[in-house]
């Protein structure tokens, strides 16, 4: 039996929505505290062990441009958890996880031995370490100030802070990434959607200073390729911090029309274009916007068996028909690890509508990557489970999902995104400037 912890801070849930911490708590981090606020030291067990500043350097094999070869692909299963002896492992195991067992007798769960690959370029450690002094949550925890570059907050006091440093985590300064998304139906079926997509990040640039903001986190826009029916349309987004203040700005060029709309929103409960029904906006990146339809209460740090380090099922040329199952993605492809996530619970406020009435959110402590979320319905019914499949991408380094999953529980669905393994590998280096952004441009592109 995997030895349970729970690190719950009771007084902290009923804190006002501020951070600030002071200097003697700041210097914690880079001592008993990663850069990024995450414990370093190993557990109890020993079954997680200690942080020694993550994956960095990438094996001999690497060369710029490929896919990321598995530095891990020695490690040999420790044990494999399935409806027969899940039993064991339920203290362990997001609820989301436990129906999937249980509904799917053909879906395991392999895991592995931890490893803390997490890792930030040392500009955001130190930005990070000032913005833990600095930091605030403001219009009733619905915008952050004081903070640029790095986690705003790495001494987290209750759930909105936790939500806000997955918001706002480094994910890069730029990308251009070429990969599909999916959904693969009850019957088995589908049909791949490839975008070609571009990020330019404003909040985690080395050097951003928070006047340098202007409200906004990033730009990005895709357009569609393929299939040839949904070919040359396009979207483009400016994602703004305090989305209350200043709505998320979004334009759609439809191939039919051959015309730029302003879309009037694409946020909270709003369809994601070409997902077949499947995404909802603020399941991008497993959440995303605006956090003021929530309640968020931290329920504490515990230690969980989440995806992590999901190099096999990143490898170059494997057919998506071999990722895809007909109920689940490949369990053969798919690593499990035991680490310490943060969760926390946002119930949905009175007077707000949205198809998920309760989420609870489990977020690594190394990286404040969202790894997994159960999804409950208005009933309280627990109506399905989003995962992030993450890797460090070692060359950057910056540590991010490489395929996102969303089980329907009751349509017997799901929807797959981040299918790259037969595109381009993602290029965080791309000539990519806010100029590129624009809706002129967005016509230009889907064409």
């Amino acid at each position: 039996m995997l030895r349970h912890v729970a690190v719950l801070a009771l007084a902290a849930l009923c804190l006002p929505a501020q951070a600030k911490v002071d200097a003697a708590q700041a210097t914690r981090l880079g001592q008993d505290l990663t850069p990024l606020g995450g414990e370093r030291a190993a557990n109890a067990a020993g079954t997680i062990p200690v942080w020694d500043g993550g994956l960095t350097t990438p094996p001999a094999s690497y060369q710029p441009g490929m896919h990321h070869p598995d530095p891990y692909a020695g490690d040999a299963v420790l044990y494999t958890v399935n409806a027969q002896n899940l039993g064991q492992y339920q203290k362990v195991l997001p609820a989301g996880l436990q129906t999937l067992l249980q509904t799917h007798p053909d879906f395991n769960m392999r895991v592995f031995p931890s490893r803390r690959s997490a890792a930030a370029p040392q500009y955001v450690y130190d930005a990070t370490k000032a913005n833990a002094t600095k930091a605030e949550l403001i219009a009733g925890g619905n915008g952050v100030s004081g903070a640029a570059a790095g986690t705003p907050f790495p001494l987290p006091q209750n759930g909105q802070e936790v939500i806000w440093n997955h918001i706002m985590r480094f994910r890069g300064e730029q990308i251009h990434m070429v990969a599909n998304h999916v959904a693969v139906l009850a019957n088995g079926s589908y049909s791949l959607v490839l975008r070609d997509r571009e990020i330019y990040f404003v909040y985690g640039r080395q050097g951003a200073q928070e006047g340098d903001l202007d409200n906004t986190l990033f730009h990005y826009k895709y357009s569609v390729t393929a299939p040839s029916k949904l070919a040359g349309s396009a979207l483009l987004v400016e994602e703004t911090i305090d989305q209350v203040m200043a709505i998320r700005k979004a334009w759609r060029f439809n191939r039919g029309e051959r015309r730029v709309r302003r879309l009037p929103m694409l946020a909270y409960d709003a369809l994601q274009p070409d997902t077949n029904g499947m995404a909802l906006a603020d399941q991008v990146d497993s959440y995303n916007g605006a956090p003021d339809r929530y309640e968020w209460k931290l329920l504490g740090k515990q230690e969980m068996l989440v995806p992590y380090n999901s190099y096999a099922v990143h490898q170059k040329g494997i057919p998506y028909e071999q990722i895809l199952k007909a109920k689940t993605v490949n369990p053969d492809l798919l690593r499990y690890e035991l680490h310490r996530v943060w969760i926390v619970e946002g119930e949905l406020r009175t007077g707000f509508s949205h198809p998920y009435a309760k989420r609870r959110f489990y977020i690594d402590e190394d990286s404040w990557q969202i790894l997994a979320v159960d999804l409950y319905d208005k009933g309280g019914k627990l109506v399905g489970l989003q995962e992030s499949h993450p890797i460090s991408y070692y060359d950057v380094p910056v540590f991010s999902s490489t395929l996102e999953t969303i089980y329907d529980f009751k349509g017997g669905r799901y929807f797959v995104d981040g299918l790259d393994n037969n595109e381009p590998m993602y290029d965080f280096n791309a000539d990519i400037s806010p100029r590129s952004f624009s809706p002129a441009s967005l016509r230009q592109q889907g064409n």
